[in-house]
């Protein structure tokens, strides 16, 4: 199969017919072999009736409905899971992005030798105030953090190798930063395309202003796993290492001066410099503790489901 399109989706009735019928005029078109892998992340508006619908008219239809609402990183992650084709695109089922990038972004995997194809919606029809000022902040942060060049870490629209989807978890709310997991894996020969940005046709964005909150804390959880996820003592210990040094220091200060020099002077428990010590030596040992529980916790981890899936269809 030379291509997959996993499509995750929640309450997007009024689109999916109408993505259908685009995709498949374009994937026909370039007579490529293919599956449309529909991922239903738990929707009540009857999604799930209509993709249902589709895979018994088309074989090439294939769906996936989840027990409830597990977030889009579950979703494609079900999917990298299932698919079978040489290069996989993922996209929206809200028609903002358009099947009609699919054909350059098919060829820069399978003939340009891409392992990632990351779109830009360089212009954006979304509010300015609420989407694209937060959304700029947010991937400007993400490049200083990361390493890596790319202008808009959370468009949906991307192409990868088979290889790199099969190699990579997407788990949390890490589905923005793909590219970065891909990198982490080994995955190096990453670029991207501008691609062609639509204003929302049917219903409501299903994120909120939130999301910008969660993209930096999870910018923060990717940095701390791609440095210390093997080796967390490596940052607790020595950061612990630090402030107990720091607090056995001015400790032994204190007794130095009241012993030999003040000996005059008030008790040291009376002196606000004996707490400042000692709490620096208690964070110390508690970063020390830390570093340690992290340590077992790596080699004692064992993985669990994220996800249940309740229907299959088309398999």
């Amino acid at each position: 199969m030379q291509l997959s399109v996993v499509i995750p989706l929640l309450n997007e009735k009024e689109s999916i017919q109408e993505l259908y019928n685009w995709l498949l005029k374009v994937i026909t078109s370039e007579q490529l072999t293919y599956e449309l892998l529909f991922i239903d992340d738990g929707s009540t508006d009857g999604s799930w009736q209509l993709i249902e619908e589709l895979s018994e008219s088309n074989p090439n239809i294939k769906g996936l409905r989840f027990n409830r609402n597990y977030g889009k990183s579950q979703a494609l992650n079900a999917g990298f899971l299932a698919v079978e084709g040489d290069v996989v695109i993922t996209m929206d089922a809200d028609l903002q992005d358009s099947p009609d990038e699919i054909p350059e972004l098919y060829r820069l995997v399978s003939e340009e030798g891409y392992d990632i194809v990351s779109g830009w919606k360089k212009k954006r029809y979304d509010s300015v105030l609420a989407k694209n000022l937060p959304s700029k902040l947010f991937n400007a942060a993400a490049r200083k953090t990361s390493g890596l060049q790319l202008h808009d870490f959370n468009c949906g629209l991307k192409a990868y190798r088979n290889e790199v989807v099969k190699n990579i978890d997407v788990y949390g709310d890490m589905h923005r930063y793909i590219p970065l997991l891909a990198k982490n894996a080994g995955f190096t020969n990453i670029t991207e395309k501008t691609v062609q940005h639509q204003a929302r046709k049917y219903g409501q964005t299903k994120f909120g202003t939130d999301r910008f909150i969660k993209g930096f804390l999870d910018l923060l959880t990717i940095w701390f796993v791609t440095h210390f996820a093997k080796r967390p003592m490596h940052l607790f210990g020595t950061l612990g290492a630090i402030m107990f040094l720091i607090g056995f220091g001015l400790l032994a200060y204190l007794g130095i001066d009241k012993l030999f020099i003040n000996t005059t002077a008030r008790l040291l428990t009376q002196r606000p410099q004996f707490y400042v010590a000692l709490t620096s030596m208690i964070i110390g040992m508690q970063l020390f503790i830390a570093g340690f529980l992290g340590e077992l916790l790596q080699r004692t981890k064992n993985e669990r489901p994220r996800y249940l899936i309740k229907d299959k269809k088309g398999f």
